[in-house]
């Protein structure tokens, strides 16, 4: 019985955190709409995203303990968002945010961080978080540059004009340091890791949870 209880109780933990990581990640494509805004809420989303997607895939992948587990959850959540998409297409909301799978790469990094340390659970933090998080926001960048195009989803979606004393100034982002991709990728590098940690540390509190 505690076996079957312990399963089960893993499965709905995986169900949960997908359904969750989908939610919060569902509208990471919305830095679109925030034309003043949008290399800053392009590397805020990125971070959220990179956070949502390793915490959960490092608890499926270490609860399995076969390395490609976290690929396939990497697939649940684009699966979950295609769905999630398709029904508020039908309201009128833009499809085009997140419909490229952005997640499947980093999330076979973190596999392959897996496999390649042998099951190295710290390895998986410190090494699968920095790649984990120092990808998502390339390839995040390809997905806005292939898909979306922000003139024509402005022209398409309107939105009234922000009052003057609410209109950001112009940065003047000239340097590389200073590129959206580059502070996400820097701030995931480092805040991966941690969430990496908490996706390893979920399966011990379910464990011991489960013994008490």
């Amino acid at each position: 019985l505690m076996v079957w209880l312990r399963r089960c109780t893993h499965y709905l933990f995986i169900v949960v955190v997908a359904v969750n990581s989908t939610l919060l990640t569902i509208n990471a494509g919305d830095y679109i709409f925030y034309t003043d805004w949008a290399w800053t809420s392009y590397t805020v989303f990125s971070i959220s995203q990179t956070l949502m997607l390793i915490v959960g895939a490092t608890y499926y992948l270490t609860f399995t303990g076969v390395p490609g587990t976290a690929t396939y959850y990497a697939l649940i959540m684009t699966v979950y968002t295609w769905i999630a998409k398709g029904a508020w297409s039908s309201l009128g909301y833009p499809y085009d945010f997140i419909v490229t799978p952005v997640w499947l790469p980093s999330a076979m990094l973190l596999d392959l961080v897996y496999w390649a340390t042998k099951k190295n659970k710290h390895s998986l933090i410190l090494f699968g978080g920095v790649l984990v998080g120092m990808s998502l926001p390339l390839f995040n960048m390809v997905n806005l540059i292939t898909v979306a195009d922000p003139l024509e989803t402005a022209f398409k979606y309107p939105r009234p004009t922000l009052p003057p004393y609410m209109t950001p100034i112009e940065p003047q982002v000239g340097k590389f340091y200073n590129g959206p991709v580059a502070l996400g990728a820097g701030a995931g590098a480092v805040l991966a890791c941690t969430f990496a940690a908490l996706g390893c540390k979920l399966n011990t509190w379910t464990y011991r949870w489960m013994a008490a």
